[in-house]
């Protein structure tokens, strides 16, 4: 399945839902994560507070391919985009293991195929490095084999990039 996570407006919720099998907005209408590790622990993958984001690590941890379109912020993902990857630390276990010959979390739902940043906005060649390797490691951390980043230059060449 593929899941998209953006920023976008409602216009172009059309467009995005027919896109891929599940789309979560970061629209602002959660709670920040608290950083309690319930959904590590105490209930696997689903956050104590009842808002749209409660089941969002279930949602993402059974992505074969993750695409998040945002806005540039310095080189990395928009405030938005973020709390919501911060709520989905409920995706791994707290327990640990090597990938890659590097420590990381053990997976609660196993691998998976593509991390992708679609990047809208004014974006400096060091902000693309950034976004470059921000998505690298974010994909060895969660899982996926691969990533790729693809900068926009305006939102019209979004649906190519999905």
């Amino acid at each position: 399945m593929k899941v998209i996570i953006h920023d976008l407006g409602p216009e172009y919720e059309a467009l995005i839902e027919a896109k891929c099998g599940r789309a979560v907005a970061a629209d602002g209408k959660y709670a920040p994560c608290r950083g309690c590790f319930g959904c590590w622990t105490k209930h696997p993958a689903e956050c104590f507070m009842k808002d749209s984001l409660r089941e969002v690590c279930r949602v993402i941890g059974r992505a074969d391919e993750l695409v998040i379109v945002t806005g540039n912020l310095y080189g990395a993902y928009s405030a938005a985009v973020k709390n919501v990857l911060d709520r989905s630390i409920g995706t791994s276990t707290p327990f640990s293991t090597y990938r890659g010959r590097q420590m990381h979390h053990t997976l609660r739902y196993g691998r998976h195929d593509l991390w992708k940043v679609v990047v809208y906005g004014d974006v400096s060649e060091a902000e693309k490095a950034t976004f470059r390797r921000t998505a690298e490691r974010n994909a060895v951390n969660d899982g996926y084999e691969r990533s790729e980043v693809v900068f926009l230059k305006d939102l019209g060449e979004l649906e190519a990039a999905l």
